[in-house]
């Protein structure tokens, strides 16, 4: 260091050594650097934000996503930056949950249906007038006559059930000459006897009965039975419950769903394998109507009786061609497992698969070919191999006991896919004969599209003191 006196001594001035002062210049220097990074990193920043403005204002402009939080925009724009979309931990856990509780929704018995049934069970204990035997005496006759258009509906769902039969009757041009026969069990027959007594839907006649009432059911072994008590035992097994299904990090959420669905007890129920044993539980009928208990019928179909059916057995319409390609795309591929050899071997994935819910089924065809044998064979199958045929219902073993058995119906007679997905249009559902709520979302269930179920609930007397005693309302 150096110490310089001015002549005037007013001044003096201590000059650094060389070393200080290059170590001062660096100092500078650095502290410039550091300024002029910072200058940048705030440019920057800037232009990232009015970036992120853009991209959000274009966003809520289209309607498509409503963002307004910094958690929201990591969302979006972290797969646009990364090139792909990515479905974050926090999102498939909330899909889970939502798929398990829509499970429980569509599973469980609603309270005003369990009410429902327990006002009517006491109803036909106390009120005669619930008792009245269906038909009357004297129209008994008319339950083989083959000149009345016969239909079956098997269910043990009330409410569901009168809502079929009053669109049926209330929609038909002939109501006089129409015949609903109503199978039900043992739990359910006096509490829907009760309804249909109370309700009666004159001039049509309305049978109700339980499936031990049936000679033929009730003599030696029942295949369905067999097969449905083995069924229960693998599949409680082979699932593991819904608590495992959902504790499952590895697989994806929609797997996950179709594991859950295969957990409804429908699937289990003798209420949807009935149909296979029709020729046997009505052997003096020669055509009959077969109806879910989840559809609503929206005109005179006694037209389904001119039908010219070619020999064939199950007059159903196809699912594989139509203008709503979400409902109307299903093939063999969409319910058989054809990575089984058993199954690529003896059919075609790509063939047009078709609808239970709606069916004009020939009795007298059906009588002269082994269509029941073949279903419970391929349920055997099927059970013997762990359910790796097929995971869910009846349908796939009525695609492949019907295989070269179906003639195909016109799709007005049957809308489907009101019950798991609310694109369909009210105008093009209005239109159509029959409209089904297959699917979770029952019109009966608060997890229903509301859009469309004023469809169903049309049907439903509101004021009727059991409806109202039990809190059914329309929404």
């Amino acid at each position: 260091m150096q110490l310089h006196i001015s002549p005037s001594l007013r001044h003096v001035t201590v000059l650094p050594s060389k070393g200080l002062r290059e170590f001062i210049k660096v100092k500078v220097g650095s502290r410039r650097f550091s300024y002029r990074m910072v200058f940048y990193s705030l440019l920057f920043f800037t232009f990232l934000l009015r970036f992120v403005f853009v991209l959000t204002a274009v966003d809520n402009i289209d309607g498509r996503y409503k963002c307004s939080n910094i958690g929201c925009l990591g969302k979006r724009l972290g797969p646009r930056i990364l090139g792909r979309r990515l479905e974050p931990t926090r999102t498939r856990t909330a899909k889970i949950q939502e798929y398990l509780y829509r499970h429980i929704a569509s599973s469980s018995i609603p309270k005003q249906l369990h009410c429902l049934a327990l006002k009517l069970a006491n109803e036909h204990s106390t009120n005669a007038n619930a008792r009245f035997q269906l038909p009357a005496p004297e129209l008994v006759p008319s339950l083989v006559d083959n000149s009345f258009f016969h239909f079956v509906l098997a269910s043990d769902n009330i409410l569901a059930s009168s809502v079929v039969a009053s669109s049926l009757v209330r929609n038909s041009l002939h109501p006089n000459k129409v015949v609903l026969h109503i199978i039900t069990d043992r739990k359910t027959l006096s509490p829907m006897q009760a309804w249909f007594s109370l309700h009666p839907l004159t001039p049509a006649i309305i049978e109700v009965k339980g499936l031990h009432h049936f000679d033929w059911f009730t003599k030696g072994k029942v295949p369905v039975l067999e097969a449905m008590e083995k069924d229960q035992e693998v599949r409680s097994q082979f699932r593991g419950g819904s608590s495992a299904i959902v504790a499952n990090n590895t697989e994806k959420p929609k797997v996950i769903a179709a594991k859950l669905q295969a957990l409804s007890p429908k699937y289990n129920s003798l209420m949807n394998h009935i149909r296979i044993h029709l020729p046997e539980l009505f052997p003096s009928l020669n055509k009959v109507v077969f109806l879910d208990d989840d559809i609503v019928i929206q005109t005179d179909l006694s037209p389904l009786w001119d039908i010219d059916m070619d020999g064939k057995v199950n007059g159903a319409v196809e699912t594989c061609r139509g203008d709503d390609k979400y409902v109307m795309s299903k093939r063999l591929k969409s319910y058989l497992n054809f990575s089984h050899p058993l199954i690529s071997k003896n059919f075609n994935p790509n063939e047009c698969a078709w609808a239970y819910g709606m069916n004009i089924f020939d009795l007298e065809a059906w009588r002269k070919t082994n269509i029941s044998r073949t279903y419970h064979y391929w349920l055997e199958e099927n059970l013997k191999s762990d359910l790796s045929l097929w995971q869910l219902g009846t349908l796939p073993p009525g695609l492949i006991a019907f295989h070269g058995h179906v003639h195909t119906i016109d799709p007005f007679w049957h809308m489907l896919g009101l019950g798991y997905q609310d694109n369909t249009s009210i105008a093009d559902a209005k239109s159509a004969g029959v409209v089904h709520f297959n699917g979770r979302a029952k019109p009966w269930l608060d997890i229903a599209f509301p859009q469309l179920r004023p469809l169903w609930s049309k049907y439903v007397n509101y004021s009727d003191k059991f409806i109202k005693g039990c809190h059914i309302r329309a929404s």
